[in-house]
């Protein structure tokens, strides 16, 4: 249980395109309805949509970041989709202030209309993607529903889990970049916790706004910033906590974000970085999916991610 002094939202970043040499509209509002637009001027698009939420008794001093992955939003962080609390009353509970991120093009940030200023079209998640990327199930197992043995995800629930999937643009990493940085600065001092690609889009972030990072905790990366974007100032400036989840060696895509992930803290610790690179399973989380803050055991992990951030992210 807690209670909130103060919660709120706002938005930061973004940049202004302009129109031009385009024909008036008319536009229907409703069956009777209709307004004749002009669609040229100057539109602000690319914002980022934070939500705060600050605890009466605060255990930590720096708030946590949360940022989400691809195709979803900063819902996932709420309510798991068996309806138990979600790492973000998991980390009120603990004491931590805590800001919820959408990203550039997802949930309350909204995505541009404009066209031609986002390469590409916009796409969406099947389950079925879903079953294989998030390490549900082998993917010949995704029609007869036969998950991993052992799994930790509620699948009886997945239709509850795919109303959180929106869609997403593949080009807009730049935007998704400059908007976390954005967020960062004004939010200050902080430690962030990121998913998926989430990991690849925080980590840059993070590294381009090194001097408010006290620590950054990847869950599942899909990438990471460039080995030669980091120096041996940046390695050191915070502690780096790498999670990675349970049946790994059933997918060559999960191996080979672990080679990836392996060889990222390697180099950081060559430069005098402190970074873990830990196996839920080696610390008693099995049966733990991609979709870790989801898991039966969500808020057990959530609960020993709190302990490394009280007794690693210090000054």
């Amino acid at each position: 249980m807690y209670y909130l002094s103060d919660f709120g939202s706002f938005h930061v970043g973004g940049r202004i395109v302009e129109v031009r040499n385009q024909p008036n509209r008319k536009v229907w509002f409703t069956e009777t309805s209709y307004h004749d637009q002009d669609p040229n001027g100057e539109f602000l698009i690319e914002q980022v949509y934070v939500q705060y939420f600050i605890p009466q008794k605060r255990q930590y001093k720096w708030p946590l970041v949360l940022l989400h992955g691809g195709g979803l939003t900063g819902a996932c962080w709420e309510t798991t989709p068996d309806g138990r609390p979600g790492w973000l009353h998991n980390f009120l509970s603990a004491g931590f202030a805590v800001y919820v991120l959408d990203n550039v093009e997802r949930g309350r940030s909204g995505f541009c209309a404009i066209e031609n200023v986002w390469d590409g079209q916009p796409i969406q998640r099947t389950l079925k993607e879903a079953w294989d990327i998030f390490r549900f199930g082998k993917p010949e197992n995704y029609q007869s529903g036969k998950p991993f043995k052992g799994l930790e995800f509620p699948l009886e629930y997945m239709e509850a889990f795919q109303r959180q999937f929106v869609p997403r643009w593949t080009s807009t990493s730049g935007a998704q970049v400059r908007g976390i940085g954005e967020a960062l600065k004004k939010i200050g001092s902080c430690v962030l916790i990121c998913h998926s690609q989430g990991g690849f889009l925080g980590g840059k972030a993070a590294v381009e706004n090194i001097d408010v990072i006290k620590g950054l905790i990847c869950v599942e990366a899909s990438g990471w910033p460039r080995l030669t974007d980091i120096n041996k100032d940046i390695a050191k400036k915070a502690p780096w906590l790498v999670l990675l989840g349970d049946y790994i060696d059933e997918s060559p895509r999960w191996q080979s974000a672990r080679t990836e992930a392996a060889e990222f803290c390697e180099h950081m610790n060559s430069l005098g970085g402190n970074a873990s690179l830990i196996s839920l399973p080696d610390v008693g989380f099995e049966g733990a999916s991609h979709m870790l803050m989801m898991d039966r055991h969500s808020d057990k992990i959530a609960g020993w991610i709190s302990k490394w951030i009280f007794q690693s992210c210090v000054e």
